[in-house]
């Protein structure tokens, strides 16, 4: 497994195009940001040098992705213009995943317009993303951080999955997330198993650095290492003070990944 930094949550401390080369530095193999869209490619790239840019998301109408445009039905021109922005984004930048948002529906749509909706318009982003060799991402977020999130839990992952039938969808499993809607964080990786696409991380509670929660990372890593996850895993927590003074614990992250 190889260990990046969000950037979109860590570095704060400096201005954007500056966390790269802190993440570099701190010891990060890679990067992924949340929204890049307010950089043009041409600083990312100049900013990120040889360090990788792992994964992004596809545009929301927020920048907290609160506001999805997946689901909105009003919305499907929107949410394709978004995707050919994101392609144009991960295919300069060398991007390998990109992250569709779900996102509440609008008030009023009934949730099998819903369902619809976010099944034509996964299936145009998987197209889209397939023709420039990146992978599509579909991210479970829990109800108590973002009340309404369509894509709640990981059982409506799976029964969407199922449904969807299509074998370009990989779910990104994001540790803290899940530790708040499944009642076992390790049967939850079992049962994802090879669905699993992409790793993110926070300790629960409180989204912080590991340590500061109940989260037992060695427990999740070693689930994932059993259902032969071996990809990017992201550090996508907000430190509890200054970034830099909560990395002790990349010192014991070696072990999660069955290192010495």
């Amino acid at each position: 497994m190889q260990l990046i930094a969000n950037l979109s949550l860590m570095f704060t401390e400096v201005p954007f195009l500056e966390r790269f080369s802190a993440a570099g530095r701190a010891g990060f193999a890679g990067v992924e940001i949340q929204f890049p869209y307010e950089w043009s490619v041409e600083e990312i790239s100049r900013a990120a040098g040889e360090l990788p840019i792992v994964l992004i998301n596809v545009p929301a109408s927020d920048e907290r992705g609160g506001n999805g445009r997946a689901t909105d039905g009003a919305a499907r021109a929107a949410f394709a213009e978004g995707v050919e922005q994101a392609v144009r984004y991960a295919s300069e930048l060398g991007v390998s995943k990109v992250n569709v948002l779900a996102g509440p529906p609008p008030i009023g749509q009934d949730d099998a317009t819903t369902a619809r909706v976010f099944s034509d318009n996964v299936s145009l982003a998987a197209k889209r993303f397939e023709r420039i060799g990146v992978e599509t991402m579909l991210e479970v977020i829990n109800p108590f951080d973002m009340p309404g999130f369509w894509l709640d839990s990981l059982d409506k992952f799976l029964r969407f999955y199922a449904g969807q039938g299509d074998p370009r969808l990989r779910l990104q499993f994001d540790l803290y997330h899940m530790a708040r809607t499944e009642a076992d964080l390790v049967e939850a990786v079992r049962r994802a198993g090879d669905l699993i696409g992409h790793v993110q991380f926070a300790d629960n509670p409180g989204r912080h650095e590991p340590g500061t929660g109940q989260l037992d990372f060695k427990a999740a890593f070693a689930a994932l290492r059993a259902v032969h996850y071996d990809g990017a895993v992201g550090a996508e927590y907000r430190p509890a003070g200054r970034t830099e003074a909560g990395l002790g614990w990349m010192k014991e992250a070696p072990t999660w990944f069955g290192r010495a």
